[in-house]
């Protein structure tokens, strides 16, 4: 049968990128206490496209995905990128992996147990000469107003909050990144806000977290720099990115923060 994408194109144009993207696929990540998770992500994968070639092979991609066994880390995703170069005969290759991960959340004072829902992204790209992986968590939070605690008689505004992190760590001779667990950036996040998110709150446990806000208000400026503090002093990163964002309960727009650093 002809081949129709090999076939050569005369308008003499690359392309940056060609690929699939919202596929929904069933994969398997670490997890820090159950060693593995499986959860359905929704992946984007593609490769830049010479000017002489008409299209790329959108089989092969899937082709790649299934031989890999689906188990993505910082340590398989740049093999999976080589493979891409070299089925598809490429220069560069992506992969975007966005997913929800889900950890087992004690309420703080009757201990009740529920799953909580964490979006994560593995993002990673290689070229000729270089490799990159970025691993994205987001965790919802809540934040209470340090302005509206110093001003009001009794009470002060709180409202739910989302801390992104963008994080590179250090990458290895073999080509991989050293790992970091999801659970670590979860628990700076939550650490850096007014109170971590549950699931499920019994009345003991929602004046807990109400007090626990209430005692440590922050702005999202405070948050952003609270986070950067931790990923500083940890060795393995090189480069984040930090945005806070508040859905605010008495304005109509949102708060918002950005710190990004890069070691030097």
């Amino acid at each position: 049968m002809k081949d129709v994408q090999n076939t050569p194109d005369t308008r003499n144009i690359a392309l940056k990128e060609a690929g699939i993207k919202n596929l929904s696929y069933p994969i398997t990540i670490l997890d820090r206490e159950d060693r593995e998770q499986r959860t359905v992500a929704d992946i984007q994968m593609s490769v830049s496209l010479p000017h002489h070639f008409k299209g790329t092979h959108m089989s092969r991609f899937l082709e790649v995905l299934t031989s890999s066994g689906c188990r993505f880390t910082g340590s398989t995703i740049p093999t999976v990128l080589n493979k891409l170069k070299q089925t598809l005969q490429a220069e560069s290759a992506r992969i975007r992996i966005e997913f929800p991960y889900f950890l087992t959340k004690k309420a703080p004072v009757s201990k009740s147990e529920a799953k909580m829902s964490y979006n994560c992204v593995f993002t990673g790209e290689s070229t000729a000469s270089t490799h990159d992986f970025v691993l994205t968590v987001t965790v919802p939070v809540s934040t209470l107003c340090p302005c509206s605690k110093e001003i009001s008689e009794s009470g002060a505004h709180n409202q739910r909050g989302y801390i992104t992190m963008d994080v590179r760590t250090r990458q290895l001779p073999d080509g991989s990144f050293v790992m970091i667990w999801i659970e670590e950036l979860v628990e700076i996040a939550e650490a850096s806000a007014s109170s971590p998110l549950y699931t499920i709150l019994k009345r003991p446990d929602e004046k807990f977290v109400t007090e626990q806000a209430y005692n440590n208000p922050v702005f999202v400026e405070d948050i952003v720099r609270n986070v950067a503090e931790k990923l500083r002093a940890d060795s393995r990163i090189t480069q984040f990115t930090v945005t806070a964002e508040n859905h605010e309960s008495i304005h109509n727009h949102n708060a918002y923060a950005v710190v990004e650093w890069e070691l030097t």
